[in-house]
């Protein structure tokens, strides 16, 4: 028996539907990614730092965080301490926690909405509900980033603008590594969230297979397509003319 022709539109489908996949299990890399490198700028205590002094012997430097003030030496002791009280910490500090705290947040919550949405499982209700799923948690996703991004470009606009000011005579300080952290946590989670969003396109562009209804056929006509299109009278001509058919 000859194979059936393979459908251009159902391969077409199979083929979108693995790259929606693929999409989507990298978006969601990228985003819980984004989110454990929000964790890590938030805890760190490196968002500002002096510049080390030339001596190795007697180099001191000063590095904070939001929540934490250290100063360490080039013999290796540390001491940290807490900032003791909310209300004497400077306003863009506060403001930054507040960011942090958000992005992080958002963060968590997307990659739980992200594993209801995704296609490759088997949560979420329907394919419309899974779809509308995962575009919030792109939405998620993109606000996470953008709340990260903000805190950290407000934290190091004013480091970089006591830095440069002459009439700043206090301890200036330079970008630490958290700051870097944040942001590529935050890009991240951008990249996510987008792709994402545009997975949901992807699924609304797959074509639906369609049907013809080609109406009714006769026990004659499927017999006639079953042994190859040959007349039915003339296959057995001597059981249609036999005297006992009349009887």
């Amino acid at each position: 028996m000859p194979r059936p022709p393979k459908c251009p539109a159902w391969t077409m489908s199979l083929r979108r539907q693995s790259t929606m996949y693929r999409a989507q299990i990298s978006a969601l890399v990228l985003g819980v990614g984004g989110f454990g490198a929000l964790v890590a700028a938030t805890a760190s205590n490196e968002w500002r730092v002096t510049t080390r002094a030339s001596s190795v012997i007697t180099a001191t430097w000063v590095y904070q965080g939001l929540w934490m003030n250290c100063a360490g030496n080039a013999l290796g002791s540390f001491h940290c301490r807490p900032h003791f009280t909310i209300f004497k910490v400077e306003g863009y500090i506060q403001a930054c926690r507040g960011l942090m705290i958000a992005a992080v947040s958002l963060g968590f919550f997307g990659s739980i909405i992200a594993l209801f949405g995704m296609k490759c499982t088997k949560v979420g209700g329907s394919e419309k509900a899974k779809a509308k799923i995962a575009f919030l948690a792109g939405i998620v996703f993109v606000l996470s980033g953008l709340c990260s991004m903000t805190g950290c470009s407000l934290y190091a606009n004013k480091i970089t603008t006591e830095f440069f000011d002459p009439l700043f005579i206090d301890q200036k300080y330079e970008l630490g590594a958290a700051l870097f952290i944040g942001w590529s946590g935050a890009s991240l989670c951008i990249i996510g969230g987008v792709i994402f969003c545009f997975s949901i396109y992807e699924s609304n562009k797959t074509p639906r297979m369609g049907y013809a209804y080609n109406g009714p056929t006769s026990v004659v006509s499927s017999r006639t397509k079953y042994h190859g299109g040959g007349d039915v009278k003339a296959s057995n001509p001597s059981k249609q003319f036999d005297k006992n058919a009349y009887v």
